[in-house]
């Protein structure tokens, strides 16, 4: 086989119990072969700031490379307020940056939203939609992920213990995987 696919999974939360965090450890567990997930979370990125885009800042430069030797990008979000939280947009902000040297680009990119009520991001996942489209990669469309109710889906040590969202992350990784294979490949 080949070398696993280096995936970035962007945790768009930055709370230490967040259902975000606890879904990119479970896709971590639960990866095929063909991709090494690699956790990316946001707690020490420094706000955007287009005044620092000619020396930025050691963060910036950290975020960029990362997802730079990456060959793609899975986005675990929340749902604040109907939108994505303000600290994924502005990581997604550092990465775009400078302008027409975004580090998303050519990246294969997945979208999992969650939420602990119903709706399971759904909000959040249409507005990276949005947002990602002349800065990213090619989106994988299908499977749609939203994750809801999922503060139902954990133990009090963090482990997935939901068999049906262990059965839909299993699914859309290896929905992913092809993703990858086909604009990696």
């Amino acid at each position: 086989m080949a070398s696993p696919y280096k995936i970035a999974i962007v945790v768009g939360s930055l709370r230490k119990e967040a259902f975000s965090l606890k879904i990119g450890k479970a896709l971590q567990k639960l990866a095929p072969d063909a991709l090494k997930l690699d956790l990316l979370t946001l707690e020490s990125l420094s706000f955007f700031n287009q005044d620092l885009e000619a020396n930025p800042p050691a963060d910036w430069l950290k975020l960029r490379d990362t997802l730079k030797a990456s060959d793609g990008a899975i986005f675990v979000t929340p749902e604040y307020n109907r939108s994505i939280p303000g600290v994924l947009k502005n990581a997604i902000d550092i990465a775009s940056r400078p302008y027409g040297q975004s580090s998303l680009n050519g990246l294969a990119i997945g979208i999992i939203g969650n939420s602990p009520g119903a709706q399971g991001g759904v909000s959040a996942v249409k507005h990276l939609q949005t947002i990602l489209p002349g800065i990213s990669g090619p989106i994988l469309q299908q499977p749609e992920m939203y994750l809801g109710m999922i503060g139902e889906a954990f133990d009090d040590k963090g482990e997935l213990t939901k068999d049906s969202v262990k059965q839909f992350l299993l699914k859309y990784l290896d929905a992913y995987a092809t993703w990858v294979a086909l604009h990696k490949g």
